[in-house]
């Protein structure tokens, strides 16, 4: 689905003190995501790479692929590093396995080449979950530092909240790359992240923030360019089963993604793991979780999205990872029409499940 992003007039902030207000009069125009390749301008013929020369041994060195981006970036622009992305997606499992990892590539990037956090978003694409936006706040992060961070933490997505619409993907999407910017600047310390997020007033730009923690350390343990102490092969679980219970819920919805990785994918001993979760309410985030990994994984088609949810051990198991599922639709592609196709494929009661949530999710976005 292609969609045309749509901008507002920038309004100049003059204080340098109150860099955090730079965002609020263009987010709501920036932050409009498109599930799909957008139009691009023809940018003239450089030096910079037009694709990734990443052959042979570098196949699979991240590095590789992050420095051609890096360039890229600096160079032609973030549209233009997108062009390369896009095009080697299609071809390159190395490169759909570390796409969010190497859009936030971009992303941070864009926040050193741009005077301020409108200005990148502005440049955005939402290709592989939105890293880039998480990437510009992780740059933004180390630019001003993590004090500055912190004074501003409770303004930077105001103009989200109240340009768009309050607690929509846009307003979920800059509070959750402000956890992955905490990550970033603080040498991935997930507790103090955690702690970090805490200076966030809205509970729900919390749990927001939380999320970002997270999904950053899942991301730091599956990458070559970063690590993380707060993830083991033996603890599949670990750090949902440490974190003070503020934090667990949103530990729980990220932490499949970690343990698929320790089963070689095997979706059906997954299932069987949450289902060790003593609290039974996180034992049903974490069947959501694994949803959103079904749908994740196959890139949102439906029939493996269904076959892996159908390995859920009971009716429960089922019904929540339908619901993590078709969430996990409606993000990718921003719209309906492929969540409903995915609904409509499954069985009548995990069906009526999947159109009843997609329903209700979408009317938030």
């Amino acid at each position: 689905m292609k969609q045309v992003k749509k901008t507002k007039k920038i309004v100049e902030e003059k204080s340098a003190q109150k860099w955090w207000l730079l965002p609020l009069c263009i987010l709501a125009g920036g932050l409009v995501l498109a599930a799909g390749i957008l139009g691009y301008s023809k940018f003239t013929a450089d030096k910079t790479p037009t694709s990734f020369k990443c052959s042979g041994a570098q196949a699979s060195q991240f590095s590789c692929y992050k420095q051609t981006l890096k360039d890229v970036t600096q160079k032609q622009g973030p549209e233009k590093a997108f062009v390369i992305l896009k095009k080697s997606y299609n071809t390159s499992s190395y490169v759909q396995s570390q796409c969010h990892q190497l859009t936030h590539v971009i992303g941070q990037t864009a926040a050193t080449k741009y005077p301020d956090v409108g200005s990148a978003y502005l440049h955005g694409d939402n290709f592989c979950w939105s890293g880039y936006y998480h990437g510009v706040m992780q740059g933004i992060a180390a630019k001003v530092g993590i004090d500055n961070l912190k004074k501003g933490a409770n303004s930077i997505c105001a103009g989200v909240a109240a340009g768009t619409k309050r607690y929509g993907f846009d307003h979920f999407n800059c509070v959750h790359g402000l956890g992955h910017g905490f990550m970033g600047i603080q040498s991935n310390e997930l507790f103090v992240s955690l702690k970090t997020c805490d200076v966030l007033n809205d509970s729900w730009e919390r749990q927001s923030c939380y999320g970002g923690v997270f999904m950053e350390n899942v991301m730091a343990y599956q990458s070559a360019d970063s690590s993380t102490k707060y993830l083991n092969a033996t603890e599949p679980l670990y750090p949902c089963t440490a974190v003070d219970d503020a934090y667990k819920s949103s530990c729980y919805l990220m932490q499949t993604s970690h343990a698929l990785t320790l089963v070689n994918d095997d979706f059906g001993k997954v299932f069987q793991i949450c289902s060790t979760i003593p609290e039974h309410n996180y034992q049903l985030t974490c069947y959501q979780s694994l949803g959103r990994d079904a749908s994740g994984q196959s890139n949102s088609q439906v029939e493996p999205t269904k076959q892996r949810c159908l390995l859920g051990q009971n009716q429960e198991a089922q019904d929540n990872c339908v619901i993590g599922a078709v969430k996990d639709f409606i993000s990718y592609f921003h719209g309906m029409t492929e969540a409903k196709a995915f609904c409509a494929s499954l069985p009548t009661e995990l069906g009526q499940t999947c159109t009843t949530n997609g329903d209700a999710y979408y009317k938030i976005l």
